[in-house]
């Protein structure tokens, strides 16, 4: 049996935008870009969560139920 593992939701929309915009204004050419661009939106989505746990003191995004 496979113990419990809580899994939480973070709303990820607009952070592969986010992360192009900011891979293109530290300089990075789009080639490169693109084989790093899923890298620094999942840094983005931590630093989010990371964030929102620091403000309101509360795990952030929505807690799911995962049944295997």
């Amino acid at each position: 049996m496979i113990a419990p593992v809580p899994v939480r939701l973070m709303d990820e929309r607009m952070t592969t935008v986010t992360a192009s915009q900011g891979l293109r204004a530290s300089g990075v050419k789009s080639k490169k870009g693109r084989s790093v661009i899923d890298q620094a939106a999942a840094v983005i989505i931590l630093q989010q969560a990371l964030e929102s746990e620091r403000v309101s003191g509360k795990a952030p995004g929505e807690g799911v139920e995962v049944v295997i």
